[in-house]
């Protein structure tokens, strides 16, 4: 299993959310990409679409239509669709994904001090391979997550411009995830 720092090249990745935006991704220059759209019918399609151009795949578990939070559905995805990596808000699917030789980002919605503490316990805990903050727009707390747990973080959510991703670049963030296609050409 490749280690997600040496996975990454852009810092930018690109979190496409639209089965319109996946041929930008495919052209873009974001080397990661998080799939947050799919189903049981089109997710490998796509998955294999974005293999072919190079690119690393996480599927986003919360997103994929269809999809059961059970250890079943962890080992199906594993050794049928074959991404890198999935990334979701629940630990189990974690622990499930890692015993699958599955690359793993643990999501974590940052919205107060309680869920802040709550993550970074949770990340301590499971230990994925990276943890994604949402949203994206503090930089003090990339800095406090990344201390406190050792693991790489990239930022997402709420990131509209390339001043918005230096800031979350230079608090400490591996990369930012982003759903807005403009940003993923950028040279960073």
């Amino acid at each position: 299993m490749a280690y997600i720092v040496d996975i990454v090249q852009s810092q930018v990745i690109a979190s496409v959310k639209k089965e319109q935006d996946l041929q930008k991704a495919v052209t873009s220059n974001a080397n990661v990409i998080f799939l947050l759209t799919g189903d049981l019918l089109s997710t490998k399609k796509y998955i294999d679409r974005l293999k072919e151009a190079n690119k690393s795949t996480f599927i986003h578990l919360d997103f994929i239509d269809g999809l059961t939070n059970s250890r079943n559905a962890i080992q199906y995805i594993a050794r049928e669709w074959k991404p890198l990596g999935i990334v979701t808000t629940k630990s189990n699917l974690i622990k499930y994904a890692k015993e699958e030789n599955l690359a793993t980002i643990q999501r974590i919605f940052v919205i107060d001090k309680n869920a802040l503490a709550k993550g970074v316990e949770i990340a301590n805990s499971v230990r994925p391979d990276a943890i994604e903050i949402l949203p994206g727009l503090m930089p003090k707390i990339i800095d406090q997550i990344t201390k406190q747990t050792h693991l790489p973080v990239i930022a997402g959510g709420l990131i509209s411009d390339k001043q918005e991703i230096m800031n979350g670049l230079k608090a400490g963030a591996l990369a930012i995830s982003s759903g807005d296609p403009s940003l993923w050409n950028l040279d960073l």
